[in-house]
């Protein structure tokens, strides 16, 4: 028997696109006020670099064993515990008086948002029927990729007006109205087939894949030779594999590798993947040139990636209808050569270019992913039973974060050799050429400290060259996965028979609890 909508969903919508916005610009907030935090706290290079990364290593990490939590003991409840757990880490980061208490109140933030970015997209299939689905999924999605840009800019306005510690606290309030909205908004939703989670299989998950993103975020920095390096990927190898082998045999497993059999939700997260690999490479590199070679200050960086920010409005938008009629097999791929074209575009840029033609592919870029990740994401998660959704958005964002943080392991160690292989060093004392080999804020250090204007416009001349590799390598990659899911994902009859069992399965197969009254 067919029921109404709730008539609030909407609401609750607003409150879950306020979290997932607090998200998306908590992954980049931190970048503008690190080196003033830096300063305040005496931190090193490598403290400063773990407490940039931990967020990401412990955010991918968990979302697996999340989404099972949320099939287990209901999504609503499991939300909850991750807005109340960020809401904590936000506070306590606030305060804090050392390095090591910022990483730990970085890795408090990163199980919060693990359990809240797959468990609030779980929640949608409850509060929306399949026409409307798209257009919240789009909404939920759009919040969070607009808060990648959207960092900077808040980061440097508070910076202005406010001490470190605000990057912080500018969770609080949204965090808190989530909290609300999910005690007088949300019904509860569970699983009721859903077996006791299996400790050792969340263990496995969680250090393998904390040991693999590790290993790529430290790649760049220390190596692909380093012991550290070598030895976290070769664990996560192992862990990994230990946990693949262990999961085939569970019934219900945390790795649910079985989802990977539907061809729907395989080549639509792999789209969503690509897609993320493609727009992460094109987010680490472009805020560096704005800063580094234009000159520009981080609330000056973070306005001048709003046209990307315009695209992805523009496109979220049209996404759904578009997909609507031609089908994701269309709209994706084309989406993924709009992207291409934008690393294409983006890799001809040359040291002495202003900002307009950085905004013509930024433009380009914001429309790629607009275009491409929405239809990807609602054609995976429309291709799973409910009662699979809190595990299958969970494997669906975890590989979007490790594609992403592979992205920027691969493009950062790219500018990075490009960059010590092209700047010129010639007749500096050995000292200052090692110092300003490092990157290129650092030979801009030495040339100002020196008086040498060589020096600095053989850094921005080094750094561009990187920067053009890596954007060329952006524009290759998502040739390749436009071409790739051309040719494997479902059309559009296709992927509507897929999403069709989903919402044809009999009531029996999930479970809606009756939310009581919160007092």
């Amino acid at each position: 028997m067919s029921t109404r909508p709730d008539p609030r969903r909407w609401w609750a919508l607003g409150a879950l696109v306020a979290c997932m916005l607090v998200l998306g610009f908590d992954g980049t907030i931190l970048n503008v006020a690190l080196p003033e935090m830096a300063a305040q706290l005496g931190a090193d290079s490598a403290e400063q670099t773990w407490i940039a990364d931990s967020y990401l290593i412990v955010f991918a990490a968990l979302m697996l064993p999340a989404g099972l939590l949320g099939d287990r003991f209901g999504r609503r409840r499991m939300l909850l515990a991750g807005l109340g757990i960020f809401l904590a880490g936000s506070l306590f980061g606030a305060f804090v008086t050392s390095p090591g208490l910022v990483v730990a109140a970085r890795v408090v933030l990163g199980a919060g948002g693990a359990l809240i970015m797959p468990l609030a997209l779980s929640v949608l299939p409850s509060l929306f029927p399949a026409e409307e689905r798209s257009r919240a999924l789009g909404a939920v999605s759009s919040a969070s990729a607009l808060g990648l840009p959207l960092g900077p800019i808040v980061g440097g306005w508070l910076l202005d007006h406010f001490w470190w510690g605000s990057v912080f606290l500018v969770n609080v309030p949204l965090v808190a109205l989530g909290i609300a909205a999910c005690l007088f908004l949300l019904p509860e939703t569970r699983d009721p087939a859903s077996p006791k989670v299996d400790l050792r299989s969340t263990a496995l998950t969680v250090t393998g894949l904390a040991a693999l993103v590790a290993g790529v975020n430290e790649g760049p920095a220390r190596g692909w030779s380093s012991p550290l390096v070598l030895g976290a990927l070769a664990a996560a190898v192992l862990l990994l594999t230990a946990l693949v082998l262990r999961e085939r045999r569970s019934a219900r497993p945390v790795l649910d590798v079985a989802l990977l059999r539907n061809r729907a939700f395989r080549w639509n997260t792999l789209a969503a993947a690509l897609v993320t690999f493609a727009l992460t490479g094109l987010l680490f590199v472009v805020p560096q040139h704005l800063q580094t070679v234009q000159g520009q200050d981080a609330f000056g960086t973070g306005l001048r990636m709003l046209p990307m920010m315009g695209g992805l409005l523009v496109a979220s938008r049209a996404a759904g209808p578009l997909a609507g009629r031609f089908g994701s097999r269309v709209v994706i791929p084309g989406a993924l050569l709009v992207l291409a074209a934008a690393a294409l575009t983006g890799s001809r840029t040359e040291a002495g270019d202003g900002y307009g033609f950085t905004a013509l592919w930024l433009t380009l870029a914001g429309f790629g992913f607009g275009f491409g990740i929405l239809p990807a994401m609602d054609g995976a998660l429309g291709a799973l039973p409910r009662d699979r959704a809190g595990s299958g958005s969970g494997l669906l964002m975890t590989l979007r974060q490790v594609a992403g943080a592979v992205g920027v392991a691969v493009l950062g160690s790219l500018i990075a050799g490009s960059f010590a292989a092209r700047l010129d060093t010639g007749g500096l004392p050995p000292a200052a050429a090692d110092a300003a080999g490092d990157s290129v804020v650092a030979a801009h250090q030495v040339a100002a400290r020196l008086g040498d204007a060589a020096l600095a416009r053989s850094a921005d001349a080094a750094f561009v060259h990187g920067m053009d590799l890596a954007l060329l390598a952006c524009g290759i990659a998502a040739i390749a996965a436009a071409a790739l899911t051309a040719a494997f994902l479902p059309g559009k009859q296709a992927g509507a028979g897929a999403a069709g069992p989903a919402e044809a399965r009999p009531a029996e197969a999930r479970e809606v609890v009756p939310r009581k009254a919160d007092a």
